[in-house]
């Protein structure tokens, strides 16, 4: 066992990969380069992973103990190493060394090795800030809980690990290299930390031309002659900004490790604006780093790139305080591109209508308000939006003026700025459309349609309503057939998966021409998508290239299949091969990572309940409603499942159980209200019936289907009036509904 691994395991290090690739040692850069090193030397880049050693450790490690919520550790040393003595996967406390550091500031975090070659993120973390701010103790990433060893949060869990969740953007070319089948890794780094290739490129060429040049060889012409991999200036902002994305983006990687110099969509497919992850406006709640948040704003549409505003060497902006925005909002523009921002002085009472110098006065507070993370940790919303407290209660999204201003409400702060500036004239914001989708107060087509449609949209608004189209199903199509022409290969890669479940003679001749699309993100939804059409059906020219597209795909998933989502992703291709048993089994190893994922529970119930084998099917529903911290609205999707798999059991009397936990957890799936009357009547409680019914209704006043069954069960006990009423509100919101017109010559008013 090698010195620096923990006494419990048999874990080994990540090894340096093969220079094969064109990457050059660490050191090679520093001689040319000096000033860039020296700014990056103590950069957040060049802390992102350093060995544990007196000069990079931070946290107090002098015997230290620490204890919450029966989360206790002993932190020490022995001579230049590093120890915590702390639960192990077995539940009993144990000696791990610690091998590297994770970041500096605000936090530090402690990387730990444990067995299959896994690196894992102790969660208990030293806050790096001044004691005058509340800084230099130990302190838990989930303060007052406690997890047990067998919980994916618990330190040594899945979430926690390294080579998965935080490694490829910690260091330069890392691969994950990861084994399916044993749950094991070999991961691989080019340098441990973030560091020059990171950004710029295998470094080898340049190496090479340097030497030319410094013989006489060479003279300098760009910086593709120079053997620069990335040559900035040629990608322009918008490239630039792709190139930071790969690391300050929530998305899902595709397999092939960070290729500096390629686009986004070659390297990860990043997250739309989800409801878990952003606010119906966009504005971020979820932990998705910048790129998501940008993409959205005016400055990165009109040419704004990272290193405008920050220092790509030391990663700091370039100006404090409002001087960096005046670099473009105040006087003349540094450079041409810019010229449409400035407009106006902008750091003027007249415009921010706050005292000079004090916190509402300066631009971030009101353009890029903060949301903090891993307890201490605040970052900035980077969509640099214009406050609209005027759409907090249409869109239920943050307000950035009652953020400083919390003795007051949304309305209050509109009513100011209307003061100040007058009425606004503005076109509807995208957040009204996704919040009317998501709340059920909106025709969720024509809603999403709109967003789609709208080319002045930003990329990721409507590659988020493509994505939202194809949960519709077949209605969507149109719109999505011409979405997977779109100029944005977001959009395309979101707007496939419509698609799946189209006949298969319906689906090859719209997306055959995107298995040779010039981006992989989308060549990859596009088979997964055909996945289950008959090879016969393919062109014959295209099959056996099709055969091994689609096997290069599952060799990327399984790489990717270490956490919950990548087992889910590969069962999902398994399964529309038609190959059932090998998913239930991924969907089994997904559900072993995290008890908890409901995407790997849901599929999986379907699958055995089509396979009626419904017993595994309710018992999987089971274990999943009993699971305690489960969010309230994940527990009443299963109670549901679970319902109506015990209604198909004829077990009607324990399906109304959960058919009212699951009303109860999700008040807007007025679905569930509807079944529950059908059910209640079928069993002969009618009160009880209409009593559910009327909740629904509650919820949406105006659903024909609901007012229908109360029309109905109100007539079949004779009671006129009250089924007249639901008659006259079925007129007004379903004129057309085929049951009222069958009715329509019954009934005149009473």
């Amino acid at each position: 066992m090698p010195a620096w691994a923990a006494s419990e395991t048999t874990a080994r290090e990540p090894a340096q990969g093969s220079p094969e690739q064109g990457y050059v040692a660490t050191a090679t850069c520093l001689g040319c380069h000096a000033d860039q090193a020296k700014a990056w030397k103590d950069s957040d880049h060049g802390w992102a992973m350093r060995e544990a050693k007196p000069a990079n450790v931070l946290g107090n490690f002098a015997n230290t103990r620490f204890d919450d919520a029966g989360v206790q550790a002993r932190f020490f040393r022995k001579g230049e190493r590093f120890f915590v003595n702390t639960e192990g996967e077995t539940g009993k406390p144990v000696d791990f060394e610690v091998l590297y550091t994770f970041g500096h500031y605000p936090l530090q975090q402690y990387l730990v090795s444990l067995p299959r070659g896994r690196l894992q993120a102790l969660t208990i973390a030293w806050d790096s800030r001044s004691k005058g701010e509340g800084g230099q103790r130990w302190f838990s990433l989930y303060p007052g809980q406690r997890f047990a060893p067998d919980d994916p949060l618990h330190w040594t869990g899945r979430y926690q690990n390294w080579n998965g969740m935080c490694a490829d953007c910690h260091s330069t070319r890392l691969m994950k290299n990861y084994n399916d089948r044993e749950d094991s890794f070999a991961t691989t780094w080019q340098e441990q930390t973030v560091g020059c290739q990171s950004c710029h490129g295998p470094g080898q060429a340049h190496v090479d031309w340097a030497k030319a040049a410094k013989s006489g060889q060479q003279t300098y012409a760009s910086a593709k002659d120079v053997g620069l991999a990335v040559d900035y200036k040629a990608l322009g902002s918008q490239g630039q900004v792709e190139q930071c994305a790969f690391c300050h983006s929530r998305r899902q990687t595709l397999g092939v490790g960070q290729l500096p110099g390629h686009k986004q969509l070659d390297q990860s497919l990043p997250a739309t604006l989800r409801p878990d992850l952003y606010h119906a406006d966009g504005q971020i709640d979820g932990e998705v780093y910048e790129y998501g948040s940008f993409t959205q704003s005016k400055m990165y549409a009109a040419g704004v790139g990272c290193t405008d505003c920050h220092n790509p060497h030391t990663a700091k902006v370039k100006i404090e305080g409002n001087g960096l925005c005046l670099q473009c909002h105040n006087g003349q523009p540094p450079v041409a591109r810019f010229a449409s921002l400035q407009a106006k002085d902008y750091d003027s009472e007249a415009h921010h209508h706050h005292p000079a110098g004090s916190p509402g006065a300066q631009c971030v507070n009101c353009h890029m308000p903060t949301k903090t993370y891993m307890v201490v940790d605040p970052r900035r919303d980077h969509s640099l939006r214009i406050p609209r407290p005027d759409l907090a209660a249409t869109d239920d999204s943050p307000d950035a003026c009652t953020t400083c201003h919390k003795d007051q409400k949304p309305q209050w702060a509109a009513k100011a700025i209307e003061g100040w500036f007058g009425q606004p004239q503005r076109p509807p914001h995208y957040g009204e459309n996704f919040h009317a989708v998501r709340s059920g107060k909106g025709i969720a087509f024509s809603q999403l349609n709109a967003l789609l449609a709208d080319k002045g949209k930003p990329a990721i608004v409507r590659a988020t309503a493509a994505e939202q189209l194809a949960d519709l199903g077949s209605q969507s199509v149109i719109s999505l057939g011409w979405a997977l022409k779109d100029s944005s290969d977001l959009v395309r890669a979101y707007a496939v998966s419509g698609f799946a479940s189209v006949p298969p003679a319906q689906r090859l001749q719209p997306l055959l021409p995107l298995l040779k699309d010039p981006t992989l993100a989308v060549r990859d939804e596009t088979l997964r998508v055909l996945a289950d059409v008959p090879p016969e059906q393919l062109p014959a020219d295209s099959r056996e290239s099709f055969k091994t597209m689609l096997a290069d795909y599952e060799t990327r998933l399984r790489g990717n299949a270490d956490l919950p989502g990548g087992r889910l992703n590969l069962a999902v291709l398994l399964s529309r091969q038609g190959r059932e048993s090998e998913a239930m089994d991924e969907y089994r190893q997904a559900l072993k990572l995290d008890p908890y994922f409901v995407p790997a529970r849901v599929n999986l119930v379907t699958l055995t309940s089509a396979a009626q084998r419904l017993d595994e099917a309710e018992q999987l529903l089971r274990e999943g409603v009993a699971l305690e911290k489960m969010p309230a609205s994940d527990h009443g999707n299963l109670a549901y499942m679970l319902a109506l798999l015990l209604v198909e059991q004829g077990k009607a009397e324990q399906a109304l159980q959960w058919m009212e936990t699951a009303a109860v957890a999700l008040p807007q799936n007025v679905r569930i209200r509807y079944n529950q009357g059908l059910l209640l009547s079928r069993l002969n409680r009618r009160d009880d019936a209409i009593q559910a019914l009327r909740s629904g209704l509650e919820q949406a006043p105006e659903d024909p289907d609901l007012l229908y069954s109360l029309l109905y069960l109100h007539a079949l006990a004779g009671e006129r009036k009250e089924a007249f009423e639901y008659v006259q509100r079925m007129r007004k919101v379903a004129p057309d509904d085929p049951r009222l017109q069958a009715i329509e010559p019954y009934w005149q008013k009473p």
